[in-house]
Formats: C-alpha cells, sequence, structure tokens
C-alpha cells in the first residue's frame, strides 16, 4: 500500500514537471524566456570565443590581449539594452519607419564611398567613421529591407500575387544589393538577395515571379565574378585551395587544419595554434574554425544548437503572430539570422567559395552584435504581443 502511494506522489510530481517543463518551452505567460537566455548564452559564448581567437592578435599588433574582448562587450552590452527597449516598445511603431529606414540605411550605404567618413580595410569600403567608433551599414540594412518589406506585403497582401505588387520589394532589394556589391561585399549581397527571396515566397508570389528574378541572377552572377580578379582566385582557391597555399588558398587550408586538428573535443579552451596568425580574421568570419579546434566536433553541435534554438523559437513567433505585419516581420529576422550562419558555415567548412561574413551573435564585431541583438528585442516583442492576445482555458 505504501508503495502504491509513494508511485502515485512520484507520478504526480513528474506530471509536475512536465507541467512546469510544457509551459516554459510554450512560454504562454509573455516574455519568452527561451530565446532570450539562449541569444544571451550565444553571446557570453561569442565573448569567450572572441577571446580566445584574438589574445595573441591583439597583444602583437595592439599590445592588449584584451582589445577585441573589451569591444565585443561593450557591443553586447549595447546590444543588451537595445533588446530590452525594442522588446518593449509597440511594434506597429515601426511602420512609420518603412521609408525613413530605408532611406536612412541607403544613405549611410553611400556614405562608405566617402573619403574622410567611409573606412577602407583590406581593398573595401565597408564602414562609417561616426568619430567614436565605426560602423558597417550593411548590417543595418539588412532589418530595414525586411522592415520594408513586411510593410508593403501586409499592406498590399492582395496584389503580392501579381509582379506590380511585388515590384517595390524587388526595387529596394535590389538597391540596397548593389549599393553592398559595390563596396564591395558579396556574402552579404547574397544574404540580402535571398533573404528578398525568402521575403517574396512566404508572401505569396507566384513561381513565374522567382523565374522572372532568376534569369538576369543567373546572368548577374558570372558577371560580378569576372569584374573583380580576387573574385576569380578565390573561385579557384575554393575548387583547389593547395594549388596556391600561400595566396588565395591560404586562409581556407588552414580552416580545414584548424576544424580537423579539433577532432571530437577538440585541443581545449585557448589551446588554438591557428590563433598564432596562421588563421587570418580567426576572431571575426572563421571564428567557428576556431571553435571547432579549441571544442571540437561537440563544441561545433552545441553552437548548431543554439541557433537551432534561436531560429526555432523565432518561427513559433512568427506561425503565431497576430496579424500579417508582424508575421513577415519575424520571418524576415529569423530569415537573416538563419540564412547569415548557414552562409558563414558553409564558407568555414569549404562547401562555398571563401568570403567575409560574420557568425550572428559570435563572431568579433559590435555594429553587429548591436543589430542582431536589436532584432531579437523585436521577435520579443512580437512574440509578447501574439501571447497576450491567445484566448484562455475559460474563453
Amino acid at each position: 500500500m505504501a508503495e502504491i502511494i509513494t508511485n502515485k506522489a512520484e507520478s504526480k510530481t513528474e506530471r509536475a514537471d512536465n507541467s512546469v517543463l510544457k509551459k516554459l518551452l510554450q512560454n504562454k505567460g509573455g516574455f519568452d524566456y527561451p530565446l532570450f537566455f539562449v541569444v544571451v548564452i550565444t553571446v557570453i559564448f561569442g565573448c569567450v570565443m572572441v577571446y580566445s581567437a584574438s589574445h595573441y592578435n591583439g597583444l602583437v599588433h595592439y599590445g592588449d590581449r584584451f582589445f577585441f574582448l573589451r569591444k565585443q562587450i561593450i557591443g553586447a552590452l549595447i546590444g543588451l539594452v537595445c533588446l530590452f527597449i525594442v522588446s518593449y516598445i509597440d511594434y506597429n511603431r515601426l511602420k512609420k519607419l518603412k521609408y525613413t529606414g530605408f532611406i536612412v540605411a541607403t544613405v549611410m550605404l553611400a556614405m562608405v564611398f566617402l573619403p574622410v567618413i567611409g573606412v577602407e580595410n583590406y581593398g573595401a569600403r565597408r564602414w562609417i567613421n561616426l568619430g567614436f567608433f565605426t560602423f558597417q551599414p550593411s548590417e543595418l540594412a539588412k532589418f530595414t529591407f525586411v522592415l520594408f518589406a513586411a510593410v508593403h506585403m501586409a499592406d498590399h497582401y492582395k496584389r503580392v500575387g501579381t509582379f506590380l505588387g511585388i515590384l517595390p520589394v524587388l526595387i529596394t532589394g535590389g538597391i540596397t544589393c548593389v549599393l553592398i556589391i559595390l563596396e564591395p561585399n558579396l556574402s552579404i549581397t547574397v544574404v540580402v538577395g535571398l533573404t528578398m527571396l525568402l521575403m517574396l515566397f512566404i508572401g505569396g508570389a507566384k513561381a513565374r515571379h522567382f523565374i522572372i528574378i532568376a534569369l538576369p541572377l543567373l546572368v548577374a552572377l558570372p558577371v560580378l565574378i569576372v569584374m573583380e580578379p580576387y573574385r576569380i582566385n578565390r573561385m579557384m582557391a575554393f575548387i583547389n585551395p593547395w594549388a596556391s597555399p600561400r595566396g588565395e588558398g591560404f586562409q581556407l587550408i588552414q580552416s580545414f587544419y584548424s576544424l580537423g586538428s579539433g577532432g571530437l573535443f577538440g585541443v581545449g579552451l585557448f589551446n588554438s595554434r591557428q590563433t598564432m596568425l596562421f588563421l587570418p580574421f580567426s576572431e571575426s568570419d572563421f571564428i567557428l574554425s576556431i571553435i571547432g579546434e579549441e571544442l571540437g566536433f561537440v563544441g561545433i553541435m552545441f553552437v548548431f544548437a543554439l541557433f537551432f534554438i534561436v531560429i526555432l523559437r523565432g518561427i513559433r513567433i512568427a506561425l503565431s503572430a497576430p496579424c500579417r505585419f508582424s508575421s513577415y516581420l519575424a520571418s524576415g529576422i529569423v530569415g537573416v539570422i538563419a540564412l547569415q550562419a548557414l552562409v558563414n558555415i558553409a564558407v568555414v567548412t569549404g562547401t562555398i567559395p571563401p568570403t567575409g561574413l560574420p557568425l550572428p551573435f559570435i563572431s568579433a564585431g559590435s555594429s553587429s552584435l548591436v543589430v542582431f541583438m536589436s532584432a531579437v528585442g523585436i521577435l520579443l516583442n512580437i512574440g509578447r504581443q501574439a501571447r497576450r492576445r491567445l484566448p484562455t482555458a475559460n474563453e
């Protein structure tokens, strides 16, 4: 008899625990804590890896092993403040920024070409100098485009099935892509282009529209590659990096060495050999290689799991959004995060030709970190308002 009572008590406790876990996963109370905490964990993990990947570089070139870490922490703190502010401001107010946001981002993209304001690094003009810090406008432009597309498709959803209905999205996306490719920055251009196609697909564009869009893109891609000799070299390095081990193939080979030496559990945190100035941009575009070297396959899977949870929570928010605009906006934000992470992973592993692109929330770069965390704030805002409008069990 006592055993039966004990089993019943344990069964009730188990059901209670499952109920708590279910409530946590569904999170009908308001704030999406799973999404928030996973993003915070990812950012903290990124700060640790930025220090690990950059402490030797910072010491050699700047005399400060904490040079990159300090900037990353500042970006994380600013991003956290922006996340909370944005998460408590009604997302519907963003509709008023449909044109203003796009115009501001476009002007900032054009400012990178100005002699004094624009900052050039490694032959590319991707930053503007704002006095006390530099900012990469393309990071903002990705999300202002998503905002414009979301507002337009929500306001004109009955016309998205026509070419004239999607033309404003194509024009704004095209302008953004052209300005970014002129920097030049092919990787961000690809992300914006894919995001545009994703937004149109979600909005209900027809198959014939994608065919019309694809034809000029198929012609433009080889032209863009031929226009810049370094892109041809990168393409050849992608096909056979060992043909130029000290040239264009150097970075990809070092990335392979880094990933290969990690094995299952890695060589240990802060023990990477590739950070000793062997792997270029180890703290930014190729930080995943250092994660693989120091933490091994397990560390890579941990990163994948973090992004999987963020993307999954974002999709849940988009599906439960209270209106077309918020659903499109959440879908676009999740799309940018997913596409940029996938492109970065593909570059680091040699799946596609090497091109510079930060890994969201993890790579060194304050402007990228602030913008992405602010975008997560918008997701949290949409999620909160969606849950507020859900009917209760008694209704």
